[in-house]
């Protein structure tokens, strides 16, 4: 059985305020993450449309991340490892999707819908009965859970972070049931690894290292505030091109020359 998990992740922002702020975080987290031949290379980066949600924003990028993966999943995957991550951005409904060539068995799905509330609604994606039998909901708290010792940073920790601009934080316990404006993002993972003998453990770590990233990006996106509160979509869409193009010269400048031709081939 595919391992489903529905994370809940409320922010001191509207959703119109987090649409920006999820952009800025995005581009900015990729380029501090890609060094030494890791991190998110972007491929693509387009409009597109669905007859439902209508426009949107497509997104492919690579995730090269091979010493990031524990020592017994290391041992099974090549020394150039990569994730596609491919996404689509209709706001505030988004469809991401991960694979690798390299593991044809492994597939993550996340399905996100952001609402102008604490977490109260039970279905808001519109989830089958047979999935929410199955699900199985975490609350997340940007202020009282802690990101990993190495990404910690205490400028970044809303349980210290005034905003200039806007005067919101620090935040306190009760927090999601006190402060306005609030919103939350619903993300449902569904992680699946069908190989026999290490199912259960890799989709179990799948779904840490999901909720991991989410801790931190959104402790982030709240924590940068001062800097993209203000910004319009052209202005965060300016700055996500140049990020890109940032985190993608980190990369290539450090990628080894069969991965660089590899790529060269995918794109004539």
């Amino acid at each position: 059985m595919v391992l489903i998990k529905e994370y809940r992740i409320c922010m001191p922002l509207t959703v119109e305020e987090y649409k920006i702020g999820q952009l800025y975080m995005i581009a900015r987290h990729s380029l501090e993450q890609s060094d030494d031949g890791e991190g998110v290379e972007v491929i693509d980066n387009k409009e597109c449309f669905d007859p439902d949600h209508g426009k949107g924003q497509y997104t492919e990028k690579r995730i090269h991340l091979s010493s990031r993966l524990p020592y017994w999943l290391q041992a099974v995957c090549p020394k150039v490892f990569y994730v596609i991550e491919k996404g689509w951005n209709y706001y505030p409904y988004t469809v991401t999707e991960y694979t690798c060539s390299f593991i044809p068995k492994l597939h993550i799905r996340i399905l996100t819908r952001f609402e102008d509330n604490a977490g109260s609604s039970e279905n808001c994606l519109n989830l089958s009965e047979e999935t929410l039998k199955n699900r199985i909901v975490d609350h997340v708290d940007i202020a009282f859970e802690e990101p990993s010792e190495k990404h910690y940073k205490i400028e970044e920790d809303p349980k210290f972070f005034k905003s200039r601009i806007t005067g919101r934080g620090p935040l306190v316990e009760g927090w999601r049931q006190t402060d306005k404006p609030m919103m939350c993002s619903y993300k449902l993972v569904e992680a699946s690894f069908e190989v026999w003998g290490l199912q259960t453990r890799v989709e179990d770590f799948i779904q840490k290292c999901i909720r991991d990233v989410l801790l931190l990006g959104h402790r982030q996106a709240f924590a940068w505030i001062d800097e993209w509160h203000g910004m319009n979509i052209d202005d965060v869409r300016m700055y996500e091109k140049d990020k890109q193009m940032e985190a993608n010269d980190k990369l290539r400048q450090s990628l080894p020359p069969a991965l660089e031709t590899d790529k060269t081939q995918e794109t004539t």
